[in-house]
């Protein structure tokens, strides 16, 4: 039996054992060698790796593409939504591709999607078939990215700090270093952006064939044991996992003044997060700053996530109310706001540190997702409601940047409104910090 077939047998529907014989879980792993677990190690830092690139490779070179392609100031805005709106859109298929076919087949699916959306970008002709083959690999980055923490969580049961360290690490590097180094790749293959964009298919193709083979090789190991169960009306397990209020309610997020809260800020640091991916190295070369330079700017901002993930979401889950140190955090983005409309060249150094420093607002916003539940089945729906509600809160700001640049021909209006939506992400992080869980209601 194959890994991926292991996989679909969940705690769910796994049936329970007849008397006198052992579970079919418990058999498998008895005459399955498990697969080795630095194959799955490399190929859960190898995808990591690649579930940024394909946004942050593209900024530093936004405009050669845009000139090329005949691509509007808007059509670059929405460009820079797609994310977003992918990881919203596609994001939610992954638990049902998932039980269908197994995390590692999906997760090897979706790195091969990546690697054939960006080939098919760096080839295209035309800025609809530029956004379509964005969108595949985007939607390949989506499935992923929703199924690593499963994979950790299965196959890593007793390490999941250090491989939650390994992947979060290599997603921070792979997008500080596309940032960095897609200027000069592009420049040493003869300025060329469609190679200097291209050229990230390959650790995409890298990574699925480490997944495909962690396919083929790999064995059952055991799961995560299944949760108590109970018989419905047609004498079918199912489980018994309702989350209740203390009075034995049943909790309705929508009707959650936590859960909205989170879900808006997790909303507005991901709207400050894309903005930056996707404009801000455009910022730095309308102010005279180097295309080079200017990629090492924007991978400045992007790498101070590498350190500051290991010790900020510490920090956050030692505080019983996060909403202090998020306002700390927003303020550095605030900051940054102000240089680059103030001194957005003299003082580029100062002012990418800042906006990198307000970025580590994500971990922050994944950690409060497991502080603001009581059980781990709440922390499920709570995350799933938070994230994608968050996503697509997210979809127009980067858009109305794109508008606003275009429409003044400056970047004084849309600072402002950058700025502006950072003031908003403050009131929205004291909400969602304060010490307060979903199961307690209003």
């Amino acid at each position: 039996m194959s890994l991926a077939k292991h996989d679909r047998i969940s705690a769910e529907d796994t049936p329970a054992p007849a008397a006198g014989r052992p579970p079919l879980r418990t058999a498998l792993a008895t005459v399955i060698t498990p697969v080795a677990p630095w194959l799955l190690a490399v190929g859960l830092a190898l995808a990591a790796l690649n579930l940024r690139p394909a946004i942050s490779a593209l900024a530093p070179l936004l405009e050669e593409v845009r000139a090329d392609l005949g691509m509007s100031g808007t059509v670059a805005g929405l460009l820079t939504s797609v994310p977003a709106l992918c990881f919203a859109v596609f994001g939610v298929t992954a638990p049902a591709l998932s039980r269908k076919y197994g995390p590692v087949a999906v997760v090897a699916a979706g790195m091969a999607a990546v690697a054939a959306g960006l080939g098919l970008r760096s080839l295209a002709g035309g800025t609809g078939v530029f956004l379509a083959s964005s969108a595949l690999a985007l939607a390949g980055i989506a499935v992923s990215n929703i199924l690593m923490p499963v994979i950790v969580k299965r196959y890593f049961p007793d390490r999941i700090g250090s491989m939650t360290g390994l992947y979060t690490m290599a997603l921070s590097l792979g997008a500080a270093g596309a940032g960095a180094i897609t200027v000069p790749v592009a420049s040493a293959l003869g300025d060329s952006w469609r190679l200097g964009i291209g050229v990230w298919a390959l650790p995409a193709v890298l990574a699925a064939t480490v997944w495909l083979t962690v396919l083929i090789r790999g064995r059952a190991v055991p799961a995560a044991p299944a949760p108590a169960t109970a018989a419905d009306g047609n004498g079918t397990a199912r489980a018994t996992t309702t989350m209740t209020r203390p009075d034995g309610t049943p909790v309705r997020l929508l009707r959650s003044p936590t859960a909205w809260a989170l879900a808006c800020f997790f909303g507005l640091q991901a709207t400050a997060a894309y903005i930056i991916m996707g404009w801000l190295p455009q910022i730095f070369r309308d102010a005279g700053v180097p295309a080079g330079t200017a990629g090492v700017l924007f991978a400045v901002a992007m790498g101070l996530s590498v350190p500051l993930s290991f010790v900020v979401p510490r920090l956050a889950t030692r505080m019983r109310r996060q909403g202090p140190l998020l306002t700390v955090l927003a303020s550095c983005g605030l900051a940054g706001y102000a240089g680059l409309w103030l001194a957005p060249h003299g003082g580029a150094w100062a002012w990418a540190a800042l906006l990198g420093i307000a970025n580590c607002s994500f971990p922050v916003a994944l950690a409060m997702l497991g502080l603001r539940a009581r059980s781990a089945h709440g922390v499920v729906r709570l995350s799933a409601f938070a994230q994608s509600t968050g996503y697509l809160i997210s979809l127009p700001g980067p858009l109305i940047v794109g508008v606003l640049n275009e429409t003044t021909g400056s970047w004084s209006l849309p600072l402002l409104f950058m700025a502006t939506l950072m003031a908003l992400q403050i009131v929205a992080g004291v909400l969602a910090g304060r010490d307060r869980h979903i199961e307690d209601g209003a």
